[in-house]
């Protein structure tokens, strides 16, 4: 299995920074792409950002020109640096990660436990 832990989460006031971490564990064969995803109280989860493992990115509309993803393949990490944070940027933040656990395993889509940031004055 791969475990994947999130961390770097908190309160932070509007236009302010946060980089969150997510580094993954446990048997790991290969990492492809990873991610980022939010959910809000009463909203369904959304995408932020994704990274292919050569460093291609996509960006969701809300948070081009804010956020920026970026990856460490040789720690198994990946990172959200967050910037100009908005009060509509608070959520649970949860790290994806699309991998194989060994050689025979199955390509699967792996999750963390979220970290919850929120923007309040």
């Amino acid at each position: 299995q791969v475990h994947l832990v999130e961390s770097g989460g908190g309160l932070v006031q509007p236009g302010g920074s946060l980089r969150l971490s997510c580094a993954a564990s446990g048997n790991i064969f290969r990492i492809y792409d990873m991610g980022w995803y939010r959910q809000a109280p009463g909203k369904q989860r959304e995408l932020v950002a994704r990274i292919t493992r050569g460093g291609s990115t996509n960006y969701a509309d809300s948070v081009k020109g804010r956020f920026t993803i970026s990856r460490d393949n040789a720690k198994n990490t990946v990172y959200l640096q967050m910037n100009s944070l908005k009060p509509e940027d608070t959520a649970v933040y949860y790290c994806e990660s699309d991998a194989k656990a060994t050689i025979m395993s199955p390509q699967q889509d792996y999750w963390g436990q979220g970290t919850q940031v929120t923007v309040s004055s």
